[in-house]
């Protein structure tokens, strides 16, 4: 783990990249804006919730309407919105656009520590869903090729990170590179037209490109955090039983995508367009879904790790912050409690 140990000089150019983190609005920002008791009725009604391509259980209760079944006695609606990367679920999160949003570890911790109102009410995956990647016939062979290279990354999302960790690895800085910030998809697209010269890919947009020829030049499981099942501390608050309910649906879609591989990841195709085997890969080899759902000490020591980076970056301005988000940002009263017998199907 020594290899994740940052430092100020390598991180401190990073901070302009990262700059732009949870600054962003989503669409109808401020919608949900109390405006009295018709509204706080309708809003308790829906349960607004995200489904991802690299959170395959949210793709699964999706697809099989438990939490339209188990919610309809309670006159409860379920509104599906899709998170394109970690950050895109933090910025819905914030604007309480979203009640329950998929991100990665780092990215819940560098969102508590910035003062976003959320926690994790469970972990979804344990996945190597990270990896730096170039086009097929590149000259770039490992990481310490990028030196003077055009990279894409998301800010704020794992594959951001990972790339951090690899060019401190490799004895490089972000000084040595140029960071361009853009949503997986686009740093695909970008690798793709010849606009940057590596990418911190995703999966399971990465996996496709992989099968299309690119090649994933660095990966280390190590670098990759936890899939973390987040919520507002207000939905929390007010809709206990039915935060419990979707811990309970995460847990029977657990149980489901073990006993039926085959149909997970052609639910992943389907959603993600991409072919039935890119998706069993991403399944099958690079999705630990049997992961313990309990937030605690496995999450930890992979954020105590990750949080100083925040600081020496400038995206958190202490440590204090850091360690007081780590202190609330794991909730296990739900995922302890969680029963996938509740929910039928």
């Amino acid at each position: 783990m020594s290899a994740r140990r940052s430092t100020t000089a390598l991180f401190t150019a990073a901070l302009a990249t990262a700059a732009l983190l949870l600054t962003g609005c989503v669409a109808g920002e401020g919608s949900n804006t109390d405006t009295g008791n018709a509204d706080k009725a309708e809003a308790a009604s829906v349960l607004n919730i995200d489904f991802a391509t690299y959170n395959p259980l949210s793709l699964v209760i999706k697809d099989q309407g438990w939490l339209e079944d188990a919610l309809a006695e309670n006159n409860v609606t379920v509104n599906w919105v899709q998170s394109a990367g970690s950050n895109k679920a933090n910025e819905a999160l914030r604007a309480e656009a979203i009640d329950v949003g998929s991100t990665a570890g780092s990215a819940a911790l560098l969102a508590k520590s910035n003062g976003s109102k959320i926690q994790t009410i469970s972990i979804f995956s344990q996945p190597e869903w990270a990896a730096i990647v170039v086009p097929d016939g590149s000259a770039i062979t490992s990481v310490a090729d990028l030196k003077g290279k055009q990279i894409a990354a998301t800010s704020g999302t794992d594959p951001y990170f990972f790339l951090l960790q690899a060019l401190e690895e490799a004895g490089l800085s972000t000084s040595d590179v140029t960071i361009q910030n853009l949503q997986h998809a686009d740093g695909w697209a970008a690798l793709q037209n010849g606009s940057v010269d590596a990418w911190a890919g995703l999966d399971p947009i990465m996996a496709n490109a992989e099968q299309e020829g690119a090649k994933l030049i660095y990966r280390n499981v190590d670098f990759n955090s936890y899939g973390f099942l987040n919520a507002t501390e207000k939905f929390i608050t007010e809709r206990p039983e039915v935060a419990q309910t979707v811990v309970d649906a995460y847990e029977h879609a657990r149980e489901w995508a073990a006993a039926n591989p085959e149909k997970t990841a052609e639910i992943l195709s389907d959603v993600a367009g991409i072919d039935l085997a890119v998706a069993t890969t991403v399944i099958t080899e690079r999705s630990n879904l049997d992961v313990d759902p309990v937030p605690g000490d496995a999450q930890l020591s992979v954020l105590k790790v990750i949080g100083p980076i925040f600081v020496e970056t400038g995206d958190v301005t202490s440590q204090d912050k850091i360690d007081k988000a780590l202190d609330n940002l794991l909730n296990d009263s739900f995922a302890k409690k969680a029963n996938a017998s509740n929910i039928g199907g």
